[in-house]
């Protein structure tokens, strides 16, 4: 695995901060791909998000399915999320 140089992680956590939720799964599913064996880590680690956030990622672009399960203009599946108090 290559890792990126320190200019172009700063930008990458730069971009990353700007992002919604659902593009922040994604862009880092997509990098963590691009790298191959042990992207996951390096990622995570980079943007100090779980690796199942970007397992998450993965599958939405993957599988339409899962893409198609997240309504328009929304950063979660139906009934995804934290659970309102009682």
């Amino acid at each position: 695995m290559t890792k990126y140089n320190t200019e172009i992680e700063q930008k990458m956590k730069l971009y990353f901060s700007q992002l919604s939720e659902k593009d922040k799964r994604h862009y880092a599913a997509v990098e963590a791909e691009k790298l191959g064996h042990g992207g996951k880590t390096y990622i995570s680690l980079l943007f100090k998000i779980s690796r199942t956030r970007i397992d998450r990622g993965i599958n939405d672009l993957i599988d339409p399915k899962f893409y198609e399960q997240i309504p328009a203009n929304k950063q979660r599946r139906e009934g995804g999320g934290r659970k309102k108090k009682k």
